[in-house]
């Protein structure tokens, strides 16, 4: 008999090239009139606001521009970017960017419309209060934050928290290949990385999988694999950006309902510690994380590698599906120019028993995972990836 779920997506999503000149059909539909754009330096400086301010300025917006996101966000960048709103009587959010600016832009939208503090936020559906009209526009392929309600923030020099709420999802989203095509290729990479991550954890994910998350993970893994080469040999190639955009949207949507796990478990320190990008951190720790789940999602990965390999691929039917996963993972990291061990990272040895007493704070996580990981565990993973 099957089981009951619930699915949450955004209801409103734009794709196409171009479609960010429907940003002011959008926000006039939200009713917005003062919007506030969340977004980081490097957005501004490649000239990745025109579209949209140029979009706004048709229906006489002047949007209050906010480009203090920094990579893992820190919660004074919240208390900034909420001043900023204040003074300007904003009244919606506009995240444009990558997975940073999308997530700092879901936590204002709910600090702009009431009085809940950052801190009682944080963990799975502690949001009390109302939000402002939302509005995502990813500048990568990679995150699916535009699609998911959970927003990830630094709290400490070295740890970060999440929120997971409904609150939380987009009232619209709007996927325009073009706001990618300057990205270097190993963000490019990284990020496209990341995407699959998502979509494979959700996939495995062993307590909120379900027939439509599946659905939608099947064919983000089938878009984003197809395309990751061509879009790093062919930066410019805007059929397969556009793909990679949508395979990467639904990889978000299938793990905003059927969550990620033991990858991110351990990817989370990575970055805390040493700042290293989300979607490295994921890749770094990848394979290994395949390897010891083999036997729990040995079903699972049998039909995953078909998707990812195509049916006649290679390893068709030669050994394991966990280890042609992790090994095709490891070569296409190494393929596509990132780093495969922590050791080409500087991460020292000795830090390794830190990182996996970190780990094991990630419940949240951890609980999703096909096979219970122990700090002992995590220990042996990281040491796996060294």
């Amino acid at each position: 008999m099957a089981r009951n779920f619930s699915f949450s997506r955004v209801p409103d999503v734009r794709v196409g090239l171009g479609s960010i000149a429907q940003l002011a059909d959008i926000t006039n539909a939200l009713r917005v009139k003062a919007p506030i754009i969340v977004t980081d330096e490097g957005i501004v400086d490649f000239g990745l606001l025109d579209a949209a301010v140029s979009s706004l300025s048709s229906i006489n917006i002047r949007p209050t521009i906010f480009s203090g996101v920094v990579a893992d966000p820190p919660e004074p960048i919240l208390v900034e970017a909420l001043s900023a709103a204040k003074q300007n009587g904003c009244d919606g959010v506009i995240g444009l960017g990558g997975g940073s600016s999308m997530d700092v832009a879901k936590v204002l939208s709910v600090l702009m419309a009431s009085d809940q503090n950052l801190v009682s936020m944080y963990g799975v559906d502690k949001v009390t209060g109302v939000r402002l009209p939302l509005i995502q526009i990813p500048t990568t392929a990679g995150t699916g934050s535009e699609a998911t309600m959970v927003s990830v923030i630094t709290t400490g020099e070295t740890t970060k928290a999440g929120i997971v709420s409904r609150t939380l999802l987009a009232d619209a989203v709007i996927l325009d290949a073009r706001l990618t095509l300057g990205l270097p290729p190993l963000i490019t990479a990284a990020t496209g990385i990341d995407a699959m991550v998502h979509a494979i954890e959700s996939y495995t994910s062993v307590r909120l999988k379900n027939p439509i998350s599946d659905m939608l993970a099947l064919k983000a893994l089938r878009l984003l694999s197809t395309n990751i080469k061509t879009v790093i040999k062919h930066g410019n190639n805007v059929e397969a950006r556009q793909a990679m955009l949508v395979g990467a949207m639904y990889a978000g949507e299938a793990f905003a309902n059927a969550p990620v796990a033991a990858v991110h478990a351990l990817a989370y320190p990575l970055g805390g510690n040493y700042h290293i990008p989300h979607g490295l951190t994921n890749s770094l720790v990848l394979p290994h994380v395949l390897r010891f789940n083999s036997l729990q999602a040995a079903e699972l990965y049998d039909q995953l590698v078909p998707v990812i390999l195509g049916s006649d691929g290679p390893y068709a039917g030669t050994k394991e599906s966990a280890l042609v996963l992790a090994e095709y993972f490891t070569e296409l990291a190494d393929e596509l120019g990132l780093p495969t061990t922590l050791q080409q990272m500087n991460i020292p040895e000795r830090d390794l028993p830190k990182l996996a007493k970190e780990a094991m704070t990630q419940t949240r996580l951890l609980i999703n995972n096909p096979r219970p990981v122990s700090e002992k565990d995590a220990l042996k993973i990281y040491r796996q990836a060294f």
